[in-house]
């Protein structure tokens, strides 16, 4: 039997204690981000990553030991389990294992195997893999040539036994699991193009080869998709020779003449027919999965790295939504958040109303104070860049502006969150209002899309959108957990994201806000419908309450540690309604033994003088800020060597796309990152939001590339 706390401990280089201490607190309903900020003394300070790890190893783990009290189950009732195939049942590690051990046990469609069994040939074919041919293979064959039973002759009866021998071979579970680390460790993946005159972006591999082994996953997942678009036709070159002389070799070891020619023939056979199709499939299947897995990866850290850009507090902004036809629609927002106005102008083409779409916007800037304009990233941005430009040079205000991914707008817009959020307004207008609130408050914002549609990663859609859509909602998890959230201005895409608050309990929390007004504290929450009390300890820490009657409530202290923390300020002569936002900075020169006087230990003391430290402070103001803009810039005007700063806009396997305000991405490939040092995976050196410097390389107006250089000297 497969002990899991020690293979996870194995598998994680973690201790077996700190595995069976987080088992405890996920079966007892303890969150993830709970159990990582609250209950570090327990596991031993596990982080964020390896706590998720465990918990799906743990989930994983659990399911295959399921999987195998079936497959016992179910080859005891055939009366077929032996010692040994339960005790190698136990043993196995991976869900492949059991399916490979089950696999001559599983009820199968008709096969030319069980036909033959039919015809009475098992026992012929027995002889032969047993060795026990007295005279001749066709000799013994024609005792078992029976009319009624359909062998009619001694070479039908041979071929049905072969049959037999064929599928008992490649249903063997140590065959399948050697043949598969061959395939795995030698088989070339091949790609020819259907059409070579045909212009596309998988031209690349239009004559492609290259080691299973090796390739990378980003070109797993594009041959995937040149071949569902009918582009490409893909392949394995197999190492078939040496499969075949290997399973033959196994196959007839020790037999005589007679009945090595015939299971030879069965071999080569079951190879080709059985295996080698089978193999194939699982290899792509793998081969998806992985590069699969390592783009989630990568999508998952875009993502947090996007949620967790920095507000942009205290300015009014002008979000604009750009369009031809229909016109640009903006919106007015306050520093809350609250939209004040919407109007539509009509500067690009075809009406080109430029000059009336500048009296207005001088009108709105004025009137409302704004400071900052929210530029989406779509069709007639350039256009409306080039407006703007213009515009910002012509009053005396100080305005700039910020040109930010509309990535989602469009979805979120036409949602039925939208709708309730701004019933009065269209689509337009509530996209306006969107792209404006993402520079206020990215997070708060982004959280009302679905993320996937948010689109920082590569061939999203190419994959098992189950578990993308659960892995992205972890990172949104992790990501609104790590910030914390205010109580009484959260929305209820907000407040679902938070430890231990299910959808129902987010909008039953904002229906009591609403009826009664704001929250004065945290342990008002336990008034709120299905909010008991293991829900309270797993969000509670999470919620932030500004000027309330318990000043500790606007910190990442949670409630259980309050005693805590008032005694540990009474010992420097302070009390927590003296804090009032202001930090206080605690020397200890003994953590044991003041964590021992406090009744908490050394890791909860240390988070409690932190947060002492920055009460109510925002982590995300420690990340770069957004590039503010005054002028424009176009592709056409950027020239080889040209030094300019820009903002990381997604990172990919081989390198990352950079935004230096021409209105198309230039890529950085991580051979340009820089010469120092090897690096590995460019989110290793960069991430989703970093304002970088970059080097202008070469610039294909045609066919709209940029080509940049994190190196900026030779």
């Amino acid at each position: 039997m497969l002990n899991i706390e020690e293979e996870i401990a194995r598998e994680l280089g973690i201790q077996t204690w700190q595995v069976s201490a987080v088992e405890k607190l996920i079966d007892e309903g303890s969150t993830i981000p709970f159990i990582a900020r609250y209950r570090k003394e327990k596991h031993g300070g596990l982080d964020d990553e390896q706590l998720r790890n465990l918990n799906e190893r743990l989930a994983y783990l659990r399911s295959l030991e399921a999987r195998k009290q079936q497959v016992l189950s179910a080859i005891k009732e055939q009366d077929k389990l032996t010692k040994a195939l339960e005790e190698n049942i136990n043993n196995a590690k991976t869900l492949v294992e059991v399916e490979d051990l089950y696999r001559p046990y599983r009820p199968k469609r008709r096969t030319r195997a069980m036909a033959a069994r039919e015809k009475g040939l098992l026992p012929l074919a027995q002889l032969i893999m047993e060795d026990k041919l007295t005279g001749s293979a066709k000799e013994a064959a024609a005792e078992f040539v029976d009319l009624e039973k359909g062998a009619a002759d001694a070479d039908q009866a041979l071929s049905g036994a072969r049959d037999i021998i064929a599928e008992d071979l490649s249903d063997d579970a140590a065959v399948r699991s050697h043949i598969r680390g061959l395939f795995e460790k030698e088989s070339i993946i091949k790609a020819e193009a259907k059409d070579e005159s045909a212009r596309s972006v998988y031209e690349m591999y239009y004559h492609f080869s290259e080691k299973a082994s090796k390739i990378a996953g980003h070109r797993i997942l594009a041959l995937n998709r040149g071949e569902k678009e009918d582009i490409l036709t893909v392949s394995l070159e197999d190492p078939d020779e040496k499969a075949l002389s290997w399973l033959t070799r196994r196959a007839c070891a020790g037999k005589g003449q007679e009945s090595s020619a015939q299971i030879s023939q069965a071999a080569e056979d079951g190879y080709k027919r059985l295996i080698k199709p089978a193999q194939d499939r699982e290899l792509r299947s793998e081969l998806t999965q992985k590069a699969s897995e390592g783009a989630m990866a990568v999508f998952s850290k875009n993502l947090r790295q996007l949620l967790l850009q920095p507000p942009i507090s205290g300015q009014t902004v002008l979000g604009w939504d750009p369009a031809f036809r229909t016109g640009c629609k903006l919106a007015v927002v306050d520093p809350t958040g609250k939209v004040l106005d919407t109007v539509v102008i009509y500067p690009t083409a075809p009406q080109n109303k430029v000059k009336e779409a500048k009296e207005v916007l001088k009108k709105l800037i004025s009137r409302y104070h704004i400071t900052l304009i929210s530029l989406g990233n779509g069709t007639a941005s350039r256009e409306s860049e080039q407006i703007i430009a213009e515009l910002l040079g012509e009053i005396p205000q100080k305005v700039s502006y910020v040109i930010v991914s509309e990535a989602g707008a469009s979805v979120y817009s036409a949602s039925k969150l939208a709708t309730q959020e701004f019933p009065e307004f269209d689509v337009g207008q509530r996209s306006a209002a969107s792209i404006a609130r993402r520079l206020q408050d990215p997070l708060a914002e982004l959280v009302k899309i679905d993320p996937e549609a948010i689109g920082v990663g590569q061939y999203q859609h190419d994959m098992n959108q189950k578990i993308l859509s659960q892995v992205l909602s972890r990172t949104v998890e992790d990501c609104v957990n790590s910030v914390g959230v205010d109580l009484n201005t959260a929305s209820v895409s907000l407040l679902e994201y938070v430890s231990g608050i299910s959808s129902a309990v987010a909008k039953n929390i904002v229906a009591y806000r609403e009826a009664n007004g704001r929250f004065d504290n945290r342990q008002q929450l336990l008034k709120v419908p299905k909010l008991g009390p293991k829900a309270f300890e797993n969000c509670a820490g999470f919620l932030r309450i500004r000027d309330g009657s318990q000043p500790l409530d606007n910190t990442g202290i949670h409630p259980e540690s309050y005693k805590a923390a008032r005694l540990l300020l009474s010992k420097a002569g302070l009390s927590p309604e003296k804090l009032a936002g202001r930090p206080v900075r605690l020397k200890l020169n003994n953590k044991e033994k003041t964590a021992s006087d406090l009744g908490v230990g050394v890791p909860t003391l240390d988070d409690i003088v932190k947060e002492l430290a920055r009460p109510g402070r925002d982590p995300r103001e420690d990340m770069p800020a957004p590039i503010l803009r005054t002028d424009v810039m176009e592709m056409k005007d950027l020239r080889p060597g040209m030094i300019l700063k820009g903002t990381v806009r997604n990172v990919i396997d081989f390198g990352a796309f950079v935004d230096i305000g021409v209105h198309q991405d230039g890529l950085v490939h991580i051979s340009q990152m820089t010469n120092e040092r090897y690096i590995k995976h460019p989110l290793d050196f960069v991430s989703v939001g970093d304002v970088v410097d970059v080097r202008v390389l070469s610039v294909d107006l045609e066919r709209k590339r940029i080509q940049l250089s994190m190196i900026l000297d030779d």
